[in-house]
Formats: C-alpha cells, sequence, structure tokens
C-alpha cells in the first residue's frame, strides 16, 4: 500500500472533524518551500500534528517522527505507519529512527518533528532538541519555524503561522554538539516568535 495513498485517505477522513470543531487558519501558506524541509512547530496538545498537516493543505504531504508508543496502539499505530509516521525512542539514541529522518529528507520530502521533544505547558521551559538541526545541517533542506496557537477553543478558528525557511551555518563540515544546541535554540526562539501578538 503506498504512503501517499494512505496519507490522502486519512487527511479526507480525519480533516471534517477538524472544519468544524477546529477550523484552522493558516497564515504564510506561501513560505511552505518546494522539496526538502525540516518543518518545527511548537507542541502544546496532541492534535498538532494534525494542525500543521491541515495548515500545509493536501499538496504538500510529510512524513512526521513521534515517540514510539503511538506507533505501538494496535491498528491505529499501524495505519498511522503505512502514513508516514515512524516512532523514535525517546529514551536513548535511536540511530533507526535518526537513518529514516535523513533518508526522508535527503529523497526531498519533508519531515513533521517537534523540537522541544514533548508536549510543553503553558509557562513551561524546556530545552530544545538538538535532532532537528542535526538534520537540517546534515543534509543542506532548510529548518521551517511554525507556531500554533496554544489555545485551541471550539468552533473558533486555530491560527498556525508558517515561518520562512531557513538553513543554519556551521563554521566547520560537521556541527558540534554545542553549535547544534545553539541552532535548535535559535529555531524555538524563531517559532515563539511567530506567536507573538496572537
Amino acid at each position: 500500500m503506498r504512503r501517499e495513498r494512505v496519507y490522502h485517505f486519512l487527511y479526507a477522513v480525519i480533516w471534517p472533524f477538524f472544519r468544524i470543531f477546529h477550523p484552522i487558519q493558516a497564515v504564510g501558506r506561501e513560505n511552505i518551500p518546494e522539496g526538502g524541509a525540516v518543518i518545527c512547530p511548537n507542541h502544546t496538545t496532541a492534535g498538532d500534528p494534525f494542525y500543521v498537516v491541515f495548515a500545509f493543505g493536501r499538496k504538500h504531504t510529510m512524513w512526521a517522527m513521534a515517540k514510539q508508543q503511538i506507533l505501538d496502539w494496535p491498528v491505529i499505530g499501524w495505519i498511522l505507519g503505512k502514513a508516514g509516521v515512524f516512532g523514535v525512542d525517546r529514551g536513548k539514541a535511536d540511530m533507526k529512527a535518526a537513518k529514516t529522518a535523513l533518508k526522508c529528507l535527503k529523497d526531498d520530502q519533508k519531515l513533521l518533528m517537534f523540537p522541544e521533544g514533548t508536549r510543553v505547558g503553558e509557562g513551561e521551559n524546556v530545552e530544545a532538541k538538538a535532532g532537528a538541526a542535526l538534520f537540517a545541517t546534515r543534509t543542506g533542506r532548510p529548518l521551517l519555524p511554525v507556531y500554533i496557537q496554544p489555545h485551541k477553543p471550539l468552533f473558533k478558528p486555530v491560527k498556525v503561522v508558517i515561518g520562512e525557511p531557513y538553513c543554519p551555518q556551521v563554521a566547520g563540515r560537521k556541527a558540534t554538539a554545542e553549535e547544534l544546541q545553539h541552532i535548535a535554540q535559535d529555531l524555538m526562539d524563531r517559532v515563539r516568535a511567530l506567536g507573538d501578538g496572537i
């Protein structure tokens, strides 16, 4: 079963629910690049991946990195896996997930991942993980900051702001751990700046 077919099937099935209960107001769609990119939103609710997918529209399919436990769910996990969601074990260095992410970007596909690594409540301060920075610098694909409105009242539009893509620069051939952490923090600063005034 082809990934794109399952992806579009799920899109068609789930989208009407969001259109009724959580309509999405996308801002900055013109910033979406063609080809590969690391899509990096803030993360406050379990539904955030869907807000991003629907804000980007049916044309821009993407792969998504998620915690492994989601892929372990019976039936649902299998379907999500067929649609392009792959798991990462957050308790260790998951080389399989890293290789999948790198291959996705090298194949000029879009990759959705949350740099904070987990859902972050209002007032919480979580250090950004360096994974997105690593994948972008290793493949030359841009980072794309995205801000999702944290408060999502029923029947009212949820704003998703898509920022401008950019390619982080490093001095050497391979970024150091310190450089990657600096890029990750700068990325989250850019994400939060998109939410100013919302």
